[in-house]
């Protein structure tokens, strides 16, 4: 059974740190207002639910397949963690203006998810690691797949509600901000093991 700490530190840490999603709220929020960004935000959740969904069929049916494959996930799960806990650790604040018009658009979150990187080794990792070992009834999965959307929405509307304050709070004091990320990244990783 997985630990409950372990899996929601995950989940919050990797939903709530600057990726493409949360980093386009914050962009459409500031670009064409709170309201206009919604539907960008729902688009991110859809296509959220859908690739956790995609995952967590795939998962479950390799562990289904080759049951020896969970030590070799759980090793790729904490590789792509400590991966991102290395790119947080040397990340810096983006440039504004580098955003495109017309994102604000359903279709433009949904689409994002498809060639966002960091959703689909997510979503991989996440379900490989932390749900599909344990669970596999169809309905058990899929309230699952909603509530990991449903975080990412609360994550790209509090990135767009926010956003200003983020932004500034952000290119201020990134270092430090980075680190502990980083290192409760590398805490999450460390403890798949144990």
């Amino acid at each position: 059974m997985p630990s409950i700490a372990n899996f929601l530190s995950y989940v919050f840490l990797t939903t709530f740190t600057p990726g493409p999603n949360n980093i386009m709220s914050m962009s459409n929020a500031s670009r064409y207002g709170l309201k206009r960004s919604i539907r960008f935000n729902l688009g991110i959740f859809t296509g959220f639910f859908i690739i956790i969904v995609m995952c967590n069929i795939f998962s479950v049916t390799l562990y289904q397949v080759i049951p020896s494959v969970k030590p070799l996930m759980t090793y790729i799960g904490a590789g792509y963690i400590l991966m991102l806990a290395w790119k947080t650790f040397k990340s810096k604040p983006g440039k504004k203006g580098t955003i495109n018009t017309y994102t604000d658009t359903f279709q433009s979150g949904l689409l994002l998810q498809f060639v966002n990187p960091k959703v689909i080794l997510y979503g991989i990792t996440i379900v490989s690691t932390f749900i599909a070992p344990y669970y596999h009834a169809p309905m058990i999965l899929g309230g699952f797949s909603l509530f990991l959307a449903f975080i990412s929405f609360v994550s790209t509307c509090s990135w767009a509600l926010f956003g200003s304050l983020f932004q500034s709070f952000l290119s201020h004091h990134y270092k430090i901000i980075n680190l502990v990320m980083a290192l409760l990244l590398v805490y999450c990783a460390v403890s798949l093991f144990f």
